[in-house]
């Protein structure tokens, strides 16, 4: 384990033990909210890397019919699309014991995400926030939740002092439209992890910590500096 100023970094030999190791730190998370507050809130990203999280995570034993699951951000897609964050949720994690949990989508069914912003903030309004875990992840591109270079509404989503829960995000490198939660609500959070994997993800991490090059631009930066909550990288080769 490594500590840099706000983040600290966990480095495991592999994707299993990565994936145990967070699914565990998580469930004591919600755990501990069940115990103390009668109720849990998660959020959770999308993509690949996830994918074992989520199984590790849907077996632990939780009072999970007390326990929200939301989306840290959406592609404007049906949720029996298979790029659907919400379709790979259902599947994997809102599965065995976890079954029981109230899952929040983002997805509105509206035209456009435009069209949709409206249900969705009131959705995220309607959470008992702050969150009790957020799962962020990355790309090649530092984009973290729908953070995308060059997106429509990226220095909205990116203020601090910004007062949007959800926007919408169109941007070169995100394929269909999006919808996100803006920053200063994922920092709405009593604990925030940043679930990458490889080599180049690694190296793309250090880069941006330092500031260097074209990495001090990546909007993942702007998770990595902030000083609101600490971030706990959870990293496998």
């Amino acid at each position: 384990m490594t500590t840099h100023l706000n983040v600290t970094t966990h480095s495991f030999t592999d994707g299993h033990a990565q994936a145990v190791a967070l699914a565990e730190r998580v469930a004591a998370r919600l755990r501990a909210a069940l115990i103390e507050r009668g109720r849990a809130v998660l959020a959770v990203s999308g993509g690949s890397t996830p994918k074992e999280f989520f199984a590790c995570l849907a077996r632990e034993a939780l009072d999970w019919a007390n326990v929200q699951i939301t989306l840290v951000d959406e592609r404007w897609v049906p949720d029996n699309d298979e790029r659907s964050n919400a379709k790979l949720v259902k599947s994997l994690l809102l599965q065995h014991a976890a079954s029981a949990a109230q899952f929040v989508p983002l997805y509105t069914g509206a035209p456009t995400p435009e069209d949709g912003l409206a249900i969705a903030n009131t959705r995220i309004d309607a959470l008992p926030l702050p969150f009790d875990a957020v799962i962020l992840g990355m790309g090649d591109d530092g984009h973290t939740a729908s953070f995308f270079p060059g997106g429509d509404h990226l220095a909205e989503a990116l203020d601090l002092d910004g007062h949007a829960r959800v926007l919408s995000m169109r941007a070169p490198g995100a394929g269909e439209p999006r919808i996100t939660l803006s920053l200063p609500t994922l920092l709405e959070t009593r604990a925030l992890y940043l679930l990458v994997s490889g080599e180049k993800k690694r190296d793309l991490l250090a880069d941006v910590r330092l500031g260097l090059d074209v990495a001090q631009n990546y909007p993942v930066r702007a998770v990595l500096t902030q000083q609101r909550v600490p971030v706990a990288v959870y990293w496998c080769p």
